[in-house]
């Protein structure tokens, strides 16, 4: 288990996205929904309600969530439950389960709905029973970070190697949390690993497919996502994205190009995507680094 102060804070991020006026703070939320884009068959969406919302009922995929505000109560198991906000929500699947507001100041939370077939490919131990975690309220710092990119943009569909990251992050966070005993084997292919990176600092502008490092490195996705982040220190996704900031670095200290050039010749969507990694990789958005840059240049 984490630092819970951390999946807290995550919460508190999402929250203040998802409560653009001080408004919010004085009245509860008005009832609504939002569905993200589905990726792989996980299903993402925000609810915001007062009251009671949803009678029991039944998924067939894990239920993984944030509580934003207020105060989440549901029926699990037997029992009332209670998620303030910063908690991690996980529901098994085929649990009957409602869902109400516990407070007349509402409650806003995202959810995404995660297939069991999506564990058992990541699971580092194929073939072992799915993870029961029995409290559905937890606090797990890395779990948290999990979710917490998985439902910061619901409007976005992250990419391949994203994808994979989190994937696997989310299988180990509910073996984690399950009690589970899974094997881990300490070699590491820094051959492979290697081979890998130089193709992603090669192609910084690709959008390349895990169907592209699984030839690469010999390996299925899962198992180099593991080995990578042990000889690298972070995952194959997050190593190209630091790659296309680098180049990005050194255009814009060139000058006489702008910032949507920047972004495009760097590999990204488009340029609130660029905009978004920058700040949260540097603390600052581009314009500004540029800005702080050129000043002590001068």
């Amino acid at each position: 288990m984490g630092n819970s102060n951390q999946g807290l804070n995550h919460a508190k991020v999402l929250a203040t996205a998802a409560q653009p006026g001080l408004e919010r703070l004085c009245k509860p939320p008005e009832n609504r929904f939002q569905t993200g884009t589905s990726v792989r068959g996980i299903e993402r969406i925000e609810a915001r309600f007062t009251g009671t919302m949803f009678a029991p009922h039944r998924h067939d995929t894990y239920a993984l969530g944030l509580t934003l505000s207020g105060i989440q109560t549901f029926h699990y198991r037997g029992e009332q439950r209670f998620s303030a906000a910063g908690n991690i929500i996980i529901l098994h699947p085929d649990e009957l389960h409602d869902g109400a507001a516990g407070t007349e100041a509402g409650l806003i939370y995202r959810m995404l709905y995660l297939p069991p077939q999506l564990i058992h490919e990541a699971a580092e131990r194929h073939g072992q029973a799915l993870p029961f975690v029995r409290a559905p309220v937890i606090r797990d710092q890395a779990l948290a970070a999990a979710l917490y990119e998985a439902l910061h943009d619901l409007s976005a569909s992250p990419e391949d190697l994203e994808m994979d990251d989190l994937q696997m992050r989310l299988a180990a966070g509910l073996y984690r949390n399950s009690g589970a005993k899974t094997q881990s084997n300490s070699l590491i292919d820094a051959a492979a690993v290697r081979r890998v990176a130089e193709f992603l600092h090669d192609n910084i502008s690709e959008s390349v497919s895990s169907s592209q490092l699984e030839a690469i490195s010999g390996m299925d996705r899962f198992a180099l996502s593991r080995h990578f982040r042990r000889y690298m220190g972070t995952s194959p996704h997050r190593f190209q994205i630091m790659r296309r900031l680098q180049h990005a670095r050194s255009l814009l200290m060139q000058g006489n190009i702008s910032l949507a050039e920047v972004a495009f010749s760097s590999g990204f969507a488009d340029q609130p995507h660029f905009t978004r990694h920058f700040k949260s990789t540097y603390g600052l958005a581009p314009g500004q680094w540029l800005s702080l840059f050129q000043q002590h240049r001068a």
